[in-house]
């Protein structure tokens, strides 16, 4: 039976891993929490805080922590050989090339979002902005928590990443996001995006895609951070023995 590590593990998402492995039948491996948290992460399993003892005896790793942790988390992961799935968000640049140079050594599955019905919706984003043209606008609305720190959600971009794809652009260059004021037309080609935050939302995102006279509106509404969860352990047990490389959770889905 794989075995999961948990970085993040005292973290809403890392809680809700432990527990949807637990009605799944998944062993644990244990979990750690670089911001001094502690507590169990399953009955009789304590929480610590070595990264590396961690990847050492888990079969595959599972990240929810948070940015500044990561490079710890893929040092150990990349030293014990071990897989990881990453789903923390809010990464930049020097994050991703963190990630790539891990990718050389150890299979490594990087996403804005775990959940499959959220993979799926992006794989039809990219197909609907390939087959219509530029004179439709493309526009990304999300809601999430008031804890939510970042913005637009990871969720947001891997969308708009999905979108730009099709469209054979690089999101950089089409996207556009907090207007406000007089902002002038929109630009023929962007990409908006608007987030709100409020209450206890999981997670909703709309991909609306409008021209002269119609509209077509794409979404996924997250009930539940067991979504999530769920998710990540599939592709965690998708990830163990596969070769190094970077993957997501389209391959996961076979797409």
């Amino acid at each position: 039976m794989t075995a999961i590590g948990i970085f993040g593990a005292a973290g809403r998402m890392g809680q809700a891993i432990a527990a949807a492995a637990g009605e799944a039948g998944v062993a644990i491996a244990g979990g750690v929490d670089r911001d001094g948290r502690s507590g169990e992460i399953a009955p009789g399993m304590a929480i610590g805080s070595d990264a590396a003892a961690l990847a050492r005896t888990s079969d595959v790793l599972i990240d929810f922590s948070s940015p500044h942790a990561l490079a710890a988390n893929l040092d150990a992961c990349v030293a014990a050989r071990r897989p990881i799935v990453i789903g923390t968000t809010g990464l930049e640049a020097a994050h991703h090339a963190l990630i790539d140079a891990a990718a050389q050594s150890i299979a490594v599955l990087q996403t804005g979002n775990t959940s499959l019905g959220v993979n799926l919706l992006a794989a039809l984003v990219e197909d609907a902005a390939r087959r219509l043209g530029d004179d439709w606008d493309i526009e990304i609305v999300e809601m999430h928590h008031r804890h939510k720190v970042d913005a637009p959600s990871g969720t947001a971009l891997l969308l708009g990443e999905a979108a730009a794809k099709g469209r054979g652009i690089a999101l950089s260059q089409a996207k556009v996001s907090g207007r406000d004021g007089i902002t002038g037309a929109r630009v023929a080609g962007s990409i908006g995006f608007a987030a709100l935050r409020g209450g206890s939302v999981a997670g909703d995102h709309q991909v609306i895609l409008a021209t002269e006279g119609e509209r077509i509106e794409l979404g996924h509404r997250a009930e539940s951070r067991a979504i999530f969860a769920r998710g990540a352990i599939r592709a965690a047990q998708w990830l163990v023995g596969q070769p190094a490389g970077r993957y997501d959770m389209k391959a996961v889905l076979g797409l």
